[in-house]
């Protein structure tokens, strides 16, 4: 049976960032909610977060806590607006006070993908010539790419997917690892040159699925919500982000996982690398899916005794900000 919201003539305000990503992802909510709700009204309420302001700093300089995602939780909390629409991988692992993750949508493809420069056609990162320049502005895919392809080079690349694409055509860059669940929704599948396999580059806690913030208190936004749920997503994103919060480790650190459900076991694999790629600690941990923020506990328990601990800290030092 489908939840029921009290008031009949409602107006429901979702914030949502201003990206053109961000904007076919929260329309995408508003339209499933509207089918399902009628009755009420859902209006979009944009707004620029510090993330998409500042264009000419590394992410990892400028620090990670709410950076694309602070600005839209104000809004909820002075009742500007009733939910917010995220990228999942954006949104920290411990959210302000008086918010709450309503719900996980189901993700799509959360898998790292290569975008060539058309002289590159013909090639795989692992034949790309030696200096190819690769353009990437996270560090978790820079060290994985690092320690499998060290003939190749990186450089730093911000701004939204149509100016790194475009950056990409004009042949700033030889290749750019984005997201392929982002250039899906924005219809640019053609743009995937290598969907590149989890051996290679394990992805970002949350990439691929939409988490939506509310108020903790809001018991109609919360029951209204439930329609977008997706169970298993949500219970892999579960365990990436317990294992992610157990780390101390921000989106913006080499941090990298993988999740799969069979029946009722879930099994997550995590990886902590420096930031060079020569070192990297890789474990996996198995059990029931009900169980899944334990599952993420136990394996950043398990990184952590082989050493993960030491790399982290020594990444905070190197990046210029505490945790």
């Amino acid at each position: 049976m489908s939840p029921t919201v009290s008031s009949p003539a409602r107006t429901i305000r979702i914030g949502s960032r201003k990206s053109q990503l961000a904007l076919v992802q929260t329309y995408w909510v508003q339209e499933q909610l509207q089918k399902h709700f009628p009755e009420c009204t859902f209006e979009v309420h944009t707004m620029a977060t510090q993330g998409d302001k500042i264009l000419d700093v590394a992410l990892a300089k400028i620090g990670d806590k709410g950076l694309f995602t602070k600005e839209l939780e104000l809004g909820m909390l002075n009742q500007e607006t009733d939910f917010a629409v995220h990228s999942l991988k954006d949104l920290p692992t411990n959210l302000p006070e008086g918010l709450v993750l309503g719900c996980v949508s189901e993700r799509e493809n959360p898998a790292d993908a290569l975008v060539v420069h058309e002289k590159h056609k013909d090639k795989q990162l692992e034949t790309l010539p030696e200096g190819a320049v690769i353009g990437t502005s996270s560090l978790r895919r820079l060290a994985q790419l690092r320690h499998h392809y060290p003939h190749l080079s990186f450089k730093d690349i911000r701004g939204n997917l149509n100016t790194r694409l475009a950056k990409l055509d004009t042949g700033e860059y030889d290749g750019i690892i984005l997201a392929v669940a982002g250039l899906h929704r924005l219809g640019m599948s053609d743009r995937v040159h290598q969907v590149i396999a989890p051996e290679v580059s394990l992805h970002a806690v949350g990439q691929g699925a939409l988490g939506i913030e509310c108020r903790a208190g809001d018991t109609e936004i919360l029951e209204l919500l439930k329609v977008l749920e997706h169970q298993p997503t949500a219970q892999r994103c579960y365990a990436e982000r317990a294992f992610l919060r157990k780390l101390e480790g921000g989106c913006q650190v080499p941090i990298g996982v993988n999740t799969q459900i069979d029946g009722d076991t879930l099994t997550l694999t995590g990886m902590v690398a420096s930031l060079d790629g020569k070192r990297m600690i890789k474990d996996t941990v198995s059990g029931a899916a009900s169980d899944a923020e334990q599952i993420g506990i136990q394996l950043a328990h398990r990184l952590r005794e082989q050493g993960a601990s030491a790399i982290l800290e020594e990444i905070f030092t190197e990046v210029g900000r505490g945790h």
